[in-house]
């Protein structure tokens, strides 16, 4: 942990519930007081990407955020006509270019830690702004993996 930020416990325990119960379909997370990741927000399994984007980026374009979205998306199989629905987490470290350079810092710091607590991740998102952070980027990302 090289910032010496630590993962809540209530963290990993509502990952868990996303990966294995489908409760949420998104988490958010920040940095309490300079010392633990912490739930900020979840949305419900019903929740679209753009809420997702919209929870990330509330606390306005000082602030960083991290989050884990349950995505869903067809994938069809190269040379069939059939399609199948594939499901990534992501986790997503949201800086915005223009937050101060020591939340920033603090957040490309403690981005190991949150990583390591969260098993089961298939991609790592850095978005620095909206087109990064962006559905067509993800979704372009996620299937750079899948197997034709």
């Amino acid at each position: 942990m090289a910032s010496g930020v630590s993962v809540a416990d209530d963290v990993k325990q509502q990952f868990e519930a996303i990966k294995r119960d489908k409760k949420h379909r998104y988490l958010i997370f920040y940095i309490k007081d300079e010392k633990q990741i912490v739930v900020e927000k979840s949305g419900d399994r019903n929740a679209k990407y753009d809420s997702f984007l919209q929870d990330l980026m509330s606390a306005g374009p000082d602030d960083c955020r991290y989050g884990v979205y349950d995505y869903e998306y067809d994938h069809q199989t190269q040379g069939t006509a059939a399609t199948s629905l594939k499901q990534k987490l992501i986790l997503m470290s949201w800086c915005p270019d223009t937050a101060k350079i020591k939340k920033k810092m603090l957040y490309s710091s403690s981005f190991d830690a949150l990583k390591k607590a969260l098993v089961g991740i298939a991609k790592y998102v850095q978005a620095t702004d909206e087109s990064e952070a962006s559905k067509e980027a993800v979704e372009e990302k996620l299937r750079s993996t899948d197997r034709s």
